[in-house]
């Protein structure tokens, strides 16, 4: 997702646009679903003295409840490991709520004051906490799956594919029923690494460290299996090289295993019209996302 030290490269009268378009639309479709804000997903024994609104998530339920309850959709926001912010992405979780899903939007901690480890167990914190509260908002806690942009498709793949991430933090087994990943980064951390194929790539050291075994163990890559939940993987057409690479490797590594997934190229997208097209209703990604998480028509 576009960090907020890039906005100032957008004409203003632009931006002013953008989010005067993304307000009404978000105000048109509230009133088919409710938000409650600002949710601490850690366990009270683990909440620190100094809590941030890294460890918040937001939850959108459809107005209308499921008496078997919905399938939820945990939503982890991207921008290169160091930005982002689930606020960012209230539409989204109003779009899936409208369409029947209930969604969690989460935020979790940055580089460079915690390292990826550090934000894979924030995630996993916020699906223990779905699984203990959802049923709450109107959720079934036995269908979550979880989604996410650039590098929350990265988080989002870990989720689905590393069961210690969830044994770590005291669940029996990983609850995670299905992944869609949208132009995911850090698939193949390892290999990228040690490659260093393009300019600036030193900057992930910060977030991923110096230690090859962690730039593998946090790539999905090396944990998908078999019997993974199943898959939704999308890629821009015009996506940055980096991420159309490591993506047809990650479905190519899929196949070879014969884990359940469907891979699409979408015509005509860079990197950051990947998230954005999710600001409005109609399109592949929802098609699709609605099918894998059982939404009744």
């Amino acid at each position: 997702m576009l960090s907020f030290r890039l906005l100032w490269q957008i004409p203003a009268a632009l931006l002013l646009g953008v989010i005067l378009v993304l307000s009404l639309n978000e105000f048109a479709v509230a009133s088919g679903s409710r938000r409650t804000k600002d949710i601490s997903y850690l366990p009270p024994a683990t909440t620190p003295s100094d809590p941030t609104d890294r460890h918040l998530l937001d939850v959108f339920s459809p107005r209308k409840r499921d008496p078997g309850g919905r399938p939820v959709v945990l939503f982890i926001h991207g921008g290169n490991w160091n930005s982002g912010n689930k606020n960012l992405y209230a539409i989204l979780g109003r779009r899936l709520a409208r369409q029947g899903a209930v969604a969690v939007i989460i935020n979790y901690r940055l580089s460079p004051n915690v390292e990826v480890p550090a934000m894979a167990e924030d995630c996993a914190q916020a699906v223990r906490w779905a699984t203990q509260h959802i049923a709450e908002y109107g959720g079934d806690p036995d269908r979550i799956f979880v989604m996410g942009h650039s590098a929350g498709g990265g988080l989002a793949a870990l989720l689905a594919t590393d069961d210690q991430l969830f044994t770590k933090i005291g669940l029996a087994k990983n609850p995670v029923k299905g992944a869609i990943l949208d132009d995911p980064g850090g698939l193949d951390m390892f290999d990228y690494l040690k490659k260093m194929e393009y300019p600036g790539d030193d900057q992930y050291l910060v977030p991923f460290g110096k230690d090859p075994s962690i730039w593998r163990d946090m790539s999905p890559m090396y944990h998908v299996r078999a019997d993974s939940p199943p898959m939704l993987v999308y890629v821009g057409e015009h996506t940055y090289p980096s991420i159309a690479s490591s993506t047809r490797t990650f479905n190519q590594r899929l196949l070879e295993l014969g884990a359940r997934h469907t891979f699409t190229v979408i015509p005509g997208k860079k990197h950051i019209a990947m998230v954005t097209q999710l600001f409005w209703q109609h399109n592949i990604i929802y098609r699709d996302l609605l099918k894998l998480v059982g939404v009744k028509p």
